[in-house]
């Protein structure tokens, strides 16, 4: 099959050639560019009461975005976020719920899609994680909870939200490292961040005929709640020396992937992966 026409047919005699006699001309200064990127926004970021998914909403805020977030159980947590987004002017609504829960995330998606009506940007970030050194004492239970909350939840999530996302609206998943580089103690979470790094890429062809970008972060060692919560003090005390830059990242250096990713500086990138990972070669 032929491919259509973009451009009309040319050549120079030159290299590295003419930007003055090409039709049409390179655009070097973008047109959508403004002060505020995400002015007037609205996102749904799960996992936002803490950690990177807080630091995700609050960038959105001083962006310009109104947030909601969802989150587990960590009221007061949730609480610290909206008052965060609120002193930036913007305005933040908690969602209290299991999304590892079908009929709970499909009930809590009803009441995004009602209360806040257009959803451009969705966040998928929300996440678990059980250490296992050994393949035995990996559960069947395990495995279902961490694939519920970090894959189900967002397939579902994204299925229930999509009717309220408009053309140019910007879909964002967490992956992780582990998803590229495996992790011996994490069999089954980095199952689910491999699941996500395909379903990212599937979900961006599935979508792009709708106008809807579709791209993912992959954060490395980020020193957020889920760490102490994960590990040991033994661990913890090392967590993030065996990167490059010889330290954890914090939320709010992975952040600005996010906001990229949701604005229009990314209009030509879909089914991408961001690696913000302190230098580990990807």
């Amino acid at each position: 099959m032929k491919p259509e026409q973009t451009r009309p047919p040319q050549e120079q005699q030159r290299q590295p050639g003419l930007e003055s006699a090409m039709d049409p001309r390179p655009q070097s200064i973008a047109d959508f560019q403004r002060p505020l990127r995400l002015r007037d926004k609205t996102a749904v970021v799960t996992g936002g009461d803490s950690g990177i998914g807080r630091a995700v909403a609050l960038a959105f805020a001083r962006e310009g975005a109104n947030v909601a977030i969802a989150y587990l159980d960590e009221d007061d947590d949730a609480q610290e976020t909206v008052r965060l987004v609120e002193a930036e002017g913007r305005r933040c609504w908690p969602y209290r719920a299991d999304l590892g829960d079908e009929q709970t995330c499909v009930d809590v998606a009803a009441k995004m899609r009602s209360g806040l009506r257009r959803i451009d940007i969705l966040v998928n970030n929300a996440g678990e994680q059980h250490p296992k050194g050994d393949l035995r004492d990996v559960t069947r239970a395990q495995v279902e909870r961490t694939f519920a909350t970090n894959v189900f939840a967002m397939i579902s999530l994204t299925r229930e939200l999509l009717p309220a996302i408009p053309k140019g609206g910007s879909i964002i998943n967490t992956a992780s490292v582990t998803a590229f580089r495996g992790s011996p103690g994490l069999l089954d979470y980095a199952a689910t961040k491999g699941a996500i790094v395909s379903f990212t890429r599937s979900l961006a062809l599935n979508l792009v005929d709708q106008g809807i970008r579709v791209n993912a972060v992959a954060p490395g060692p980020i020193w957020t709640p889920l760490i102490p919560s994960t590990f040991d003090a033994e661990s913890v005390a090392t967590f993030g020396a065996d990167v490059p830059m010889a330290r954890p990242g914090e939320p709010a250096e992975v952040a600005p992937s996010y906001v990229f990713l949701a604005s229009d500086d990314a209009c030509y990138m879909t089914g991408q992966v961001l690696h913000v990972n302190g230098g580990e070669p990807i």
